[in-house]
């Protein structure tokens, strides 16, 4: 018998219907196990009490016979929603201590379906890096190789699944925020089509981008969490306006001709040769095969597609996101909330040398970039040519989707790197996102889904994601696909060792 915490969502929500323990049961062991993780670094804040109260309250309504899914489901949220009942710091000095007046609209609506959080988990500063190394509170530590980052910004939300500290937990991509960390963990992640969940409450790195999604262990938990954060919020000008979704009951939807041996019969996955450069490692190009042979054996064909602007991707990203960066931080300034500088002499004096002590380097370095591009004389140079190259990008792909309907290919370049490396050349970062940008850019859904482990190198043994990008509002056909995938292997299975 599987001990709790190797437990994922669909599982929990069986034994507790079935009364084979209990939320508070749960709740106690993992709690137990998040603070003998501490070094991990993967939560900022924990809130037991809270917790065991929320679990408490869950068992009397199970004992009542509610039999909703999610009901006494233990998991931890992003550091970037805003939580009533626990502080909020988005990984940055300048909220040290903040707590918001109201949760955000994906934290109240987990919380209606019956989930409770644990506490806060650590994320680069803003949202703004790949691996977790830019957070205000020191970094968070891939538990494959705890010498290795976890990926970013969401590397807490990743590292807390990856090592059975909750069985699941909220993210945000931005640039392949959720994509990048688990692959880099061994986990699964999904980023819903741009608009899906809404952004409220969610602090705004870049807000044409961000997009919150959920972290676990597998396809079918991600579709229970998904089905529950998703849907029209008024309070949300980018959200979109259409029915909830119920993406657990589209993943079991079977394909139309297809069979219990082959559930993907039909389904035809485009490969774009962009997403297999020769710079690409071998070990990451080995497992991506490994998991696209596996796709094939269960029905799907295997097309070539081109994504002809997928180098421009870092580019245009690196210009849109910063600029919308430095608009959205302004109104960090020490004058209603956060840090305030002790000692100053004016107003003017204030601002800079609140926004000096509060801010970490990356944040700095992007609001400065983004100050740069909107700047008088720069704006159609730089910002207007890359919004134009934003939409050649999102046509690339829609021109794909017309020979295929998924496509496939790495999540990133390599497997995680040691810590550390990516301090001194944050391009060297900023390069690794080459695969998840383009799809961010289109507003497109994407997740990563577990292929393998490197087998050789001084890389050996960590995960390796296999990228599925969907068309708009086809979350139910990757969950799908992704769900098909986990059915037949069992990477998505394998903890680091000792856990």
């Amino acid at each position: 018998m599987k001990s709790l915490h190797e437990l994922g969502v669909a599982e929990i929500g069986q034994g507790l219907r079935a009364k084979a323990f209990s939320a508070t049961e749960l709740t106690q062991h993992l709690l137990a196990r998040v603070t003998a993780a501490s070094q991990l670094g993967a939560f900022l804040h924990v809130d037991a009490e809270g917790a065991l109260a929320h679990a408490a309250q869950a068992d009397h309504r199970l004992a009542a016979g509610d039999a909703s899914p999610l009901l006494g489901i233990p998991l931890a949220h992003k550091d970037i929603y805003v939580t009533a009942d626990m502080p909020t710091t988005a990984g940055s000095k300048i909220l040290a201590g903040y707590r918001s007046p109201f949760d955000a609209t994906v934290v109240a609506r987990l919380n209606a379906a019956g989930t409770f959080s644990l506490g806060k988990l650590n994320c680069d500063e803003f949202a703004m890096g790949s691996a977790n190394e830019n957070s205000a509170f020191g970094p968070a530590h891939n538990p494959w190789d705890r010498s290795r980052v976890p990926g970013g910004s969401s590397g807490g939300s990743a590292v807390a699944v990856a090592a059975r500290l909750v069985p699941a937990t909220t993210g945000t991509d931005t640039g392949g925020s959720i994509r990048q960390p688990a692959s880099f963990t061994g986990i699964t992640g999904i980023k819903p089509t741009y608009g899906v969940c809404s952004r409220y409450g969610m602090i705004a790195f870049a807000s044409s981008l961000d997009q919150a999604g959920p972290m676990a262990r597998s396809a079918e938990d991600c579709a229970l969490l998904l089905s529950a954060m998703s849907g029209f919020d008024e309070r949300d000008a980018t959200s979109i306006n259409q029915p909830p979704q119920d993406f657990h009951a589209q993943m079991l939807t079977a394909r139309e001709g297809a069979s219990a041996a082959q559930p993907l019969k039909g389904l035809r996955i485009g490969l774009p040769k962009e997403f297999f450069p020769a710079a690409l490692s071998a070990d990451v190009n080995s497992a991506v095969r490994q998991g696209l042979a596996e796709l094939e054996k269960l029905g799907a064909t295997l097309v070539e597609v081109s994504l002809p602007r997928t180098e421009l991707a870092i580019p245009v990203y690196y210009i849109i996101a910063p600029a919308e960066a430095s608009s959205n931080l302004s109104r960090f300034d020490g004058v209603k909330f956060g840090h305030r500088a002790a000692n100053y002499t004016d107003l003017l004096d204030m601002y800079k040398k609140t926004r000096a002590e509060g801010f970490g380097p990356e944040v700095k370095r992007r609001i400065m970039i983004g100050t740069y591009v909107l700047s008088h004389g720069y704006y159609d140079a730089y910002y207007l040519q890359a919004q134009k190259l934003r939409r050649m990008i999102a046509d690339d792909f829609q021109q794909a989707f017309q020979h295929c309907d998924v496509i496939a290919g790495p999540v990133a370049p390599s497997v995680a790197w040691k810590a550390g490396e990516g301090a001194d050349d944050p391009v060297k970062a900023y390069l690794a996102d080459i695969f998840t940008l383009p799809g961010s850019l289109a507003g497109l859904p994407g997740m990563s889904v577990p292929v393998g482990f490197a087998e050789s190198g001084e890389g050996a043994g960590m995960p390796i994601g296999l990228q599925l990008i969907g068309n708009y509002f086809k979350e139910g056909q990757l969950l799908h696909t992704a769900h098909a995938l986990q059915q037949a292997t069992d990477w998505h299975t394998r903890a680091p060792n000792g856990i």
